[in-house]
């Protein structure tokens, strides 16, 4: 990747050569009591400080034990307010020159860039053998989340994804309940959300506009396809475009699916099915825009059974304002879920709703009284704020040392289903001779070999081109 990227295999090999030569001077010998030694502290590298990567520097900070040591952005106004608030980390708006400049003095990274460039990012990180957090979905593309997955099992990295719900209370309250038997057999599992909040189901901007003087719109596009740049698609709206986002479930689906997951240890999808909301331009003349997600969608997915189910699990997932039927429990005037956003779990003898975040659970009926269920599971310290520290203390305390709330093993299987799911969605959109063949199918999926084995022409989003210059290589 154009001069400043070296073979990997020559990262790594520089990346030993310089730990050989690292020496930890003792705590005692630096400083009296309450003194924290230099290799007390995670030296950050953050890719991405506009935005959620300016509240995840912040929270990294907050944690007390992690110095913000480098900063990078191709946007120099998003990246404004992390440099000022951490004026002696240095700053880079290429993360192949950072890395490949300051990686003996990088512990982890941090990556806050758009869905498309996660995977090469968080990869050329781990293959350096720094412990990451990446912002949520850990992935573009299926084919990405499982190299991640695997990647941080062969570099013995710590990982997180930026899904902070993962570490509340409510999850491993919602845990408790269902290890106590109080639903009883799971039937099925509800997740929507009224996301997108920004344009989906429209037209490529037909104008190209001025692309502002304090953006690197080439290393922004990174593993994208080259394009003129247009108004608007830079800070916020990417997520509703194919090549940079991954739509609504993208960016809530790993809100609002980890619970089931880690309740029920999901793993891969078996299949998956989905309808899309249409947009009409004319009298029966249906818009098509390929490029653009759906302004709303409806999907299906089937899991395996696991050791906590007697059969395969289905989680409805809906979005842009589709909602569930209304539990028959719930009270004519109480909220169903937060009013946007919720999770529904039913059970042969009982129903658990909660908010986004898992946040607010609630067995159904409401008023109905519950025996008091034992704390099982430790809670996070801080809860859904503490997500970030968590990740601090368990890159200090090493690989394997530490249980961490959305590790890869347990986040990369959840990105991959909701990235199915955005297969299914992509597929029935899918005008092929002014025709829809993938609507209304139900895609049947090979995990082994990462294909849908029933309608091919939808394996081309499995893992896309990347443009010259920013592939992405890995063996398994």
């Amino acid at each position: 990747m154009d001069k400043t990227n070296e073979s990997r295999r020559d990262f790594i090999k520089k990346a030993a050569i310089a730990a050989v030569g690292i020496t930890i001077v003792p705590r005692h010998v630096l400083g009296g009591e309450g003194y924290r030694a230099p290799s007390d502290m995670l030296q950050i590298a953050s890719i991405g400080v506009g935005g959620m990567g300016q509240s995840d520097v912040n929270n990294f900070f907050k944690s007390g034990k992690a110095n913000i040591a480098y900063l990078c952005d191709v946007d120099t106004v998003r990246a404004k307010n992390s440099v000022q608030n951490f004026p002696k980390a240095k700053f880079y708006t290429d993360f192949r020159e950072m890395l490949d400049k300051e990686y003996a003095h990088i512990d982890a990274v941090s990556i806050s860039t758009p869905d498309h460039n996660h995977a090469i990012q968080t990869l050329a990180a781990m293959q350096l053998g720094k412990h990451v957090y990446v912002q949520k979905p850990m992935a573009h593309d299926v084919w990405e989340a499982r190299v991640l997955t695997d990647a941080a099992k062969k570099y013995k990295v710590v990982t997180q994804m930026g899904n902070q719900g993962s570490s509340g209370d409510g999850v491993r309250q919602m845990r408790e309940w269902v290890d106590a038997g109080l639903i009883g057999d799971l039937e099925e599992i509800y997740c929507w959300t009224d996301r997108p909040v920004w344009p989906q189901g429209i037209s490529w901007p037909a104008q190209k506009a001025q692309v502002p003087n304090t953006l690197d719109w080439d290393k922004w596009l990174g593993t994208a396809p080259q394009t003129d740049y247009f108004d608007k698609l830079v800070p916020f709206n990417w997520r509703g475009w194919w090549p940079y986002g991954t739509g609504a479930l993208g960016d809530m689906g790993c809100h609002n699916m980890e619970a089931p997951f880690s309740i029920y240890g999901l793993q891969y999808v078996k299949d998956v099915q989905a309808s899309v909301g249409s947009i009409y331009v004319d009298e029966f003349k249906r818009g098509y825009f390929p490029e653009s997600c759906p302004p709303s969608s409806y999907a299906t997915l089937t899991f395996p059974k696991t050791a906590k189910t007697k059969s395969d699990v289905k989680i409805h997932w809906m979005d842009g304002g589709i909602q569930p039927p209304r539990p028959e429990e719930l009270g004519p005037n109480e909220m169903f879920g937060d009013g946007g956003n919720g999770i529904l779990f039913i059970g042969k003898k009982g129903k658990i709703l909660a908010d986004t975040y898992a946040d607010n659970p609630r067995l159904l009926p409401t008023d109905k009284k519950y025996r008091e269920v034992k704390q099982k599971y430790a809670r996070v310290e801080g809860g859904a704020s503490g997500h970030w520290a968590q990740w601090v203390e368990g890159c200090l305390a090493g690989y394997g040392n530490m249980e961490m709330s959305s590790p890869f093993e347990i986040a990369g299987p959840l990105t991959e289903a909701l990235l199915m799911a955005n297969l299914a969605i992509r597929g029935s959109d899918l005008k092929i001779n002014n025709r829809y063949p993938g609507r209304g199918l139900k895609l049947l999926w090979d995990n082994d070999k990462m294909r849908v084995t029933n309608f091919d022409d939808v394996n081309q989003f499995v893992k896309r081109t990347y443009r010259t210059g920013w592939e992405i290589n890995y063996t398994f």
